[in-house]
């Protein structure tokens, strides 16, 4: 029996769907109940029993609740899914208090009122799993997204605190952390940047995270990276950090937004939008180029869930990193660092490494 919270679009729809493939029963949570019942009829032709609740994740009772229903209606409960997550686009200094603070509430508390809802019945039924739905930004910071990535980071020590708290009682605690997913989280994320948000290139299927998530509840893991550019992040981030930060602001200013004027918005981070509602953001079959004509909207009530990079720093990364891995063996010390140019991120990764 599995609890899916965010499961009105994105990842969590296709978490929940996957979950009905396999044979699971299904309690769905999110706040757009006509988008939730939508996912419980699918659920439900793939031959699993679902209910869809109406939930806030920031409402500690009503995640309680969830809790309850599960139990009530399935006998038990085997798996809990955090996943609900707003975002928010702006520079630090420009974002609203209340708004910044909003998206910890989703994000974080949001997940640790799950925690509290799952753990004592897990404890009562002898064990269970707990699966919290990351990102590659619990690993990795990025600009114009303080409150996602701090949020992230959060979640990533609290999840491993909870995993040194419960050994030994047949507990499991994963941490899902994706790389760039196509889902509706850049149509629904509020941005103060004037400018519309697209999803960092490589994209990835929201249905390869719903598939390791599933792979997660058979054979739990502590932590998983899902993409191959996440895992390069992480590995740069760790040998050459002042490298990557530079490369990562020099990619988020030309890769991260799309040429397009956008008003301030606070997106879905208050109060759920109608739009968008599918397992995908329609990105993959759009154009997800800086000038391009943004997502497809024939891609059902269709941007993404974490930071990646484009193709082009993707390789550089990759090429930096055996070279990274070599001049760390050797104790390399990275060179003070200094103001970048404007030049090529190949350009800049040579200054940065020369020895």
């Amino acid at each position: 029996m599995v609890v899916v919270t965010g499961a009105s679009s994105g990842i969590g729809r296709a978490t929940a769907l996957a979950f009905a493939e396999a044979g699971a029963s299904l309690v769905v949570a999110a706040r757009r109940e006509a988008a939730l019942r939508e996912c419980a009829a699918q659920c439900e032709e793939r031959g699993a029993r679902a209910v869809a609740v109406a939930t806030d994740t920031r409402d500690e009772a009503a995640m309680d609740r969830l809790g309850e229903i599960a139990v009530e209606r399935f006998g038990g409960l085997d798996v809990w899914v955090n996943n609900a997550a707003v975002h928010l686009f702006a520079r630090f200094d420009e974002a609203p208090p209340d708004l910044w603070r909003e998206v910890m509430e989703v994000n974080f508390f949001g997940y640790v009122h799950g925690a509290r809802a799952a753990i004592p019945r897990f404890r009562r039924q002898g064990g269970g799993t707990l699966i919290n739905v990351a990102s590659v930004n619990s690993a990795v910071g990025a600009p114009y997204a303080s409150a996602y990535v701090a949020s992230k980071f959060a979640l990533r020590g609290f999840a491993e605190s909870l995993r040194e708290e419960l050994r030994g009682e047949g507990i499991d605690v994963c941490t899902v952390m994706p790389a760039s997913i196509d889902t509706p989280l850049f149509q629904h994320a509020a941005n103060l940047t004037g400018r519309a948000a697209k999803p960092l290139r490589p994209i990835i299927r929201p249905e390869r995270v719903a598939a390791a998530i599933v792979r997660c509840a058979k054979r739990p893991r502590r932590e998983l990276i899902v993409g191959a550019s996440g895992r390069q992040l992480v590995l740069t981030h760790a040998l050459v950090p002042s490298v990557f930060e530079r490369l990562m602001a020099w990619n988020v200013e030309r890769e991260h937004f799309r040429h397009e004027p956008l008003e301030p918005t606070p997106g879905n981070v208050y109060e759920p939008m109608p739009e968008w509602t599918g397992v995908t953001g329609g990105w993959k079959e759009g154009d997800a180029s800086p000038k391009g004509s943004g997502p497809a909207r024939t891609a059902g009530a269709v941007g993404t869930a974490a930071f990646s990079l484009t193709k082009t720093a993707a390789m550089v990364i990759t090429t930096a990193a055996p070279a990274a891995l070599a001049l760390a063996a050797r104790g390399f010390r990275p060179a003070p660092r200094r103001r970048p140019g404007v030049g090529a991120p190949e350009r800049l990764l040579r200054r940065s490494l020369r020895s």
